[in-house]
């Protein structure tokens, strides 16, 4: 049998049009379809930031260091990539155009510099005055000086200027658009209370730019929206003489030397400027280099003025206390009787928080170990155990510096913490830390008590209301001691610190060991179905592109096991006519983003399950350290079953994952299951038998 593969970069792309899909989906409520624009632009810029970039650096590799890794040569994937992305962007151009008519039609229109009333344009003046002139700082263009530095989040105007009488050429500038010190979105006043208008702040420069260019007295001014992607790689030095937190910095500051990786470019742009820029940025046709519509940097939308007016929220889509919680006992106290699983966004996240804020508090506690790999902005986290610091607790964060885009956030938590006392790791050379555990130690009656946590999400107050993950509170010995032996490796780290995680026996551990005891419960599956007997795996991750173990799936499916597979994104398994069982593969996406990784091995019946931190790529099994905790809870068991079937059964808001990444939606005559809302229905249940 000849195996076959999806290329991971495809794969994604395949993803991100499920994301599009949920903006063209007319039932989708019009603020979310906005929203879903935003969130698919800025996927785009972070693939072709990272993805595209590597695959650009990867047509300089070997082979067969090719093969293994994209399963095609990279320059072929570039091509497809670039097809892929103009007709995404062609279906997304549509798409804003038709919103924009169905806002129209609730009285809310985008105002341009072209179509403002006597009164608006008097604001527009006033507000640029008032608060954006300050932040804008406009830079000429010359043929033979250098291109000024451009950042790759940033949205720029290009200007083409000149005057009428002239018999010369255009004079051309650009000018960055501030949307990070001003906000991108201004609210003009209007005649009728029931009419929204709102203007970009891109046009509320163009309408000023007689002004900003006063000097010059020029009085024909033509500008458009470009923007410029470039290689995120940290590249770090090997100097020993830095610590890791400064090669951290310097790798920010040269992430600014970047190569441009895609040019995204109004198509009615001045054509002379247009070539110039091109020219000045080194582009050649082999780059990503794509018309577009007016408007860049979608990812703003995802913040979009709050106008709609017609909108409820649904009651499923709002959090509520997990049973275990709503008769007021400490935290602490239900934690140590008996083990409780949050779901998020279902369950509120104050269990996480007060836990923390509890151990801050109380005088029996000795200490807190945590990981941190992405902290919200003003983390609630981060103050509890500044707080416990404080009040004399040992306190020790494992905070990865290299979170991909978090890197300098992470380095301010750092410059935080330390003069609080809590001492701050940084993981092991090579290895990036993406376990979610947390170990609270106490001492109470000459006894040492041990509880904390274990997630498949980061410890992020803000992130937990709208990704979905499952958070697993325990006080169970075994958990608690293959955690104390994590963060031993994480303190001092040794050449043998892989004998150290290899006895771990409650948690499935990163790096290589997971990746065994998967291979293991897969053979046993294996084994059981070609006994004839009863033989079933389930899968939920967000990633799947490890080929090892997708030849391992191919494998079981090929001796009869039944294996189901949930996955938002990346998946390279393509299923093959001569299996036995066909695999079956959806994806969901809906308004929260599924990002939960659970594994169910049916294993004669015992039902072996997990919830784990790791998605099933190389990354991830070979190379960070990642932790599965096994659900030994026979209620906790079924509640986890009892949610991925739901999700199996969803016919609204799943695709089929097929071999030509179609996006098909699952369509049946079964009962309606969406499986976001019945996942909030079976849950909100459960409080009320409580």
């Amino acid at each position: 049998m000849s195996i076959h593969f999806n290329p991971r970069d495809i794969t994604w792309l395949a993803f991100n049009e499920r994301v599009l899909q949920e903006a063209m989906d007319e039932n989708v409520p019009l603020h979310l379809r906005i929203r879903f624009l935003g969130i698919f632009s800025n996927n785009l810029d972070e693939f072709f930031r990272v993805r595209v970039a590597g695959l650009k650096r990867a047509m300089d590799f070997k082979e067969k260091v090719i093969a293994e890794s994209f399963y095609q040569p990279p320059s072929k994937i570039l091509q497809r990539i670039n097809e892929i992305v103009i007709r995404q962007q062609q279906n997304f151009d549509k798409t804003w155009k038709h919103i924009q008519s169905e806002m129209a039609s609730l009285k809310v229109s985008i105002k341009t510099s072209k179509n403002l009333t006597a009164k608006q344009k008097e604001f527009v003046r006033q507000y640029f005055d008032e608060v954006v002139e300050a932040n804008v700082i406009p830079i000429l263009l010359h043929e033979n000086t250098p291109m000024p530095y451009l950042r790759d989040k940033s949205l720029y105007l290009g200007v083409a200027m000149r005057k009428k009488d002239w018999q010369y050429s255009s004079n051309y500038a650009i000018i960055e658009i501030p949307s990070r010190f001003v906000g991108r979105f201004v609210l003009l006043p209007t005649e009728d209370p029931e009419e929204k208008n709102v203007m970009l702040l891109e046009d509320v420069i163009t309408f000023n730019l007689p002004h900003i260019f006063s000097y010059f007295g020029y009085d024909e001014f033509a500008a458009n929206a470009f923007k410029v992607t470039k290689d995120a790689e940290l590249e770090l030095d090997n100097d020993i003489r830095t610590n890791f937190a400064e090669k951290i910095e310097k790798g920010l500051k040269n992430r600014r030397k970047g190569k441009p990786t895609r040019f995204v470019f109004d198509k009615d742009m001045d054509k002379a400027l247009l070539e110039l820029l091109i020219r000045k940025l080194n582009l050649t046709k082999k780059d990503s280099i794509i018309p577009g519509g007016k408007i860049h940097n979608f990812k703003h939308f995802m913040d979009f003025p709050d106008v709609f007016e017609t909108y409820a929220r649904p009651v499923e889509r709002s959090s509520f206390t997990h049973q275990a919680f709503e008769h007021g006992e400490r935290v602490t106290d239900v934690i140590l009787k008996e083990d409780v699983l949050l779901t998020f966004p279902y369950h509120k996240y104050n269990p996480v928080i007060d836990l923390l804020r509890e151990a801050a508090m109380d005088p029996d506690v000795k200490s807190i170990q945590i990981t941190a790999y992405r902290l919200a902005s003003s983390s609630k986290i981060s103050n509890a155990l500044i707080y416990a610091a404080r009040n004399g607790k040992e306190v020790t964060v494992m905070l990865e510096l290299q979170a991909r885009f978090d890197e300098e956030s992470n380095l301010q938590w750092k410059e935080m913490f330390e003069p609080e006392g809590i001492t701050v790791l940084v993981g092991l050379p090579n290895k990036k830390v993406h376990a979610k555990l947390c170990i609270i130690k106490k001492r109470s009656h000459n006894k040492t008590i041990q509880y904390g946590f274990v997630s498949t999400g980061n410890f992020n107050e803000k992130t937990a209301r709208i990704y979905g993950d499952h958070l697993l509170m325990t006080s169970d010995r075994g958990i608690m001691a293959d955690i104390n032996k994590v963060f031993n490796v994480l303190k001092k780290p040794k050449e043998d610190y892989l004998t150290v995680l290899k006895t771990c026996k409650n948690l499935m551990v990163c790096p290589q060991f997971m990746r065994e005891k998967i291979v293991h419960h897969i053979d046993k599956e294996i084994e059981e179905a070609k006994a004839g007997r009863k033989a079933e795996i389930i899968i939920k991750v967000n990633s799947m592109s490890d080929r090892s173990l997708i030849e391992k799936l191919y494998e079981a499916a090929n001796a009869g096991v039944v294996t189901k597979t949930i996955v938002r994104g990346i998946y390279c398994v393509v299923n093959q006519k001569e299996f036995k069982e066909k695999i079956k593969a959806i994806s969901i996406v809906d308004e929260y983003l599924e990002h939960a990784r659970v594994m169910y091995f049916y294993n004669k019946g015992a039902e072996d399950m997990y919830i784990s931190s790791a998605d099933w790529m190389t990354r991830n099994l070979d190379y960070r350290i990642e932790a599965a905790a096994k659900i030994t809870d026979k209620e906790l068991k079924k509640e986890l079953k009892d949610i991925l079937d739901i999700q199996l059964r969803d016919n609204v808001k799943a695709r089929i994952l097929d071999k030509k990444l179609s996006n098909e939606y699952v369509r049946n005559d079964k009962k309606e299951c969406r499986s976001q809302i019945e996942t909030y229905k079976y849950l909100k249940a459960k409080t009320s038998k409580k």
